[in-house]
């Protein structure tokens, strides 16, 4: 299914793309508002960390409604949905699959009911890496699958299965069991949770309305509901929000190892992280990549939007002049529509078209965030020229993307990364470049302000935080690759948009 957003690292034929993004959660505990609508318009503004699904799990007290579908949020909710979706708290999810397959049984808030009546809703952005080890436990335990092939499911099932429990002191059984990446907003019928894992991979903030709280991947998604930005929720941390108010609980040491990858692509320019406005680090990277790579040129043009800030800073800080050379079309959207091998091979044009006039006979500097397979900027690459550029410069304000990731963005596998075959030299050819310069791995970290400690680099120089499992018992269809379900799966869900209610057991159903 091709990507929703149009956004340009992501290349048209839906067999090749390039770095998938993130997942975004959303929730929030506010008596007396409209949780659906507050978390509607969170999920837009994290539209751009996933545009596969969309989900809303809400309360009132007396239980716990899940609506989902594929599609984009605006697509999945209308006015009419939204308004029967009543609650005091609710949650919230935009997915783009990193574990399981693109579809219905997939998409979140996962939803599973305890035997003694408590309904839990969970959404989860982040990938873990012991998938294979908690799907054996829920087998063990002789729980009933509902159909999904993800983690997120797992965890869920997990912590529905102590009902002599409460849902806080379930997870604080459950969360330690968990490796890997993972920022998850959760539910029952009166109480919001949110987790981090020990790591902080993955982000996630704290917000304050005036009547509640709020929990989200990004600052943005505060902004637009009108939540002051509290804090971070801490690696290893789990809150609980309800009617006597916020707690806190470590379920594990913290050992800060937030996604580098993070600054460069995945969060919206307007979010802060660590304390860091994304935009300025962009900027920032671009004046680092001038200074690393300097070249004599008449425009410095950004490939958009990603490569935008840091364009910025490249041509501040070489004094050359920026522009526009490249239009996007802001219409390019989800469409079912498979593109022709012909259209296949008009490629990146359908979403970007040069501006002649600016381009024609200049010296152009080239800035984009990342190259993974190297087909995105081969095809800017020829049709700058074609459009009468003199020399094309490439610049790209990340280090050469090696290795793939493991925690919660879907890169091409090792062997598919044009930087793991190929030196700068044999990348700069493959794209058709004049020169190719990647900004240091130095550069990147002090752009963020963080130590080169607290990062996550494990894309850029392979050095992996969390263990990874040996073996093949890893990766985005691992459930499905095994070639096996646990026993006494339920039957397939309808591949239908619905509200979801949990039964004793935890298989859902349609609600009528």
């Amino acid at each position: 299914m091709p990507r929703g957003d149009g956004r340009l690292s992501h290349d048209l034929d839906p067999q090749r793309p390039g770095p998938q993004d993130a997942c975004g959660v959303f929730g929030v505990w506010a008596p007396g508002e409209e949780v659906a609508n507050l978390t509607y318009f969170g999920l837009y503004a994290l539209q751009h960390r996933g545009q596969e699904a969309a989900g809303i799990a809400v309360s009132d007290g007396s239980g716990v409604v899940v609506y989902k579908d594929l599609g984009l949020v605006a697509q999945v909710f209308d006015e009419p949905t939204l308004a029967s979706l009543r609650g005091h708290l609710a949650i919230g999810h935009a997915r783009y699959s990193t574990t399981g397959a693109s579809n219905w049984e997939n998409a979140q808030p996962t939803i599973r009911s305890t035997s003694s009546g408590t309904t839990i809703a969970l959404a989860h952005n982040g990938n873990l890496v012991n998938t294979a080890e908690l799907e054996k436990e829920v087998a063990e335990r002789g729980l009933v699958a509902d159909g999904s092939t993800n983690d997120t499911s797992l965890v869920t099932m997990l912590l529905a299965s102590r009902p002599d429990l409460s849902v806080e002191a379930a997870a604080l059984e459950v969360l330690p069991q968990l490796r890997g990446a993972f920022s998850f907003v959760f539910m029952d019928e009166s109480t919001l949770y949110a987790a981090r894992d020990a790591h902080g991979v993955r982000p996630l903030v704290l917000g304050r309305l005036e009547r509640g709280w709020v929990v989200a991947s990004e600052t943005a998604a505060l902004d637009i509901v009108g939540a002051s930005v509290v804090r971070e929720v801490e690696p290893g941390e789990l809150i609980a929000i309800d009617e006597n108010g916020l707690r806190s609980t470590r379920f594990a040491a913290p050992e800060p190892k937030g996604c580098l990858f993070e600054y460069v692509y995945i969060a919206r320019p307007d979010a802060t992280i660590a304390g860091r406005n994304v935009h300025s680090a962009r900027v920032q990277i671009g004046r680092q990549l001038a200074k690393e790579h300097p070249v004599e040129a008449d425009l410095v043009i950004p490939v958009p939007e990603s490569g935008t800030p840091a364009a910025i800073g490249y041509a501040e800080a070489s004094g050359i002049t920026y522009g526009a050379g490249l239009m996007k079309n802001p219409y390019v959207g989800r469409t079912f529509i498979q593109p022709s091998q012909t259209l296949r091979q008009l490629g990146i044009r359908l979403k970007l078209n040069p501006l002649r006039e600016n381009v024609r006979g200049k010296r152009l500097v080239v800035v984009d965030d990342s190259i993974v397979r190297g087909n995105t900027q081969r095809a800017i690459v020829r049709m700058l020229r074609e459009a009468g550029a003199l020399e094309v410069h490439v610049r790209i304000s990340s280090p050469p993307v090696s290795w793939p990731c493991f925690y919660g963005i879907d890169f091409a596998t090792r062997a598919e990364l044009l930087a793991n075959g190929l030196d700068n030299d044999g990348i700069r050819r493959s794209i058709g470049a004049d020169t190719l310069g990647y900004v240091s791995l130095s550069g990147l970290i002090a752009a963020t302000e963080q130590p080169k400690t607290r990062l996550c680099r494990a894309c850029f120089d392979g050095e992996y935080p969390i263990e990874l499992p040996a073996g093949n018992l890893i990766g985005k269809h691992v459930l499905e690759g095994v070639g096996r379900r646990v026993a006494n799966s339920a039957p397939e869900a309808p591949h239908t948009n619905g509200s979801l209610v949990a039964t004793p057991g935890g298989v859902t159903a349609n609600r009528p």
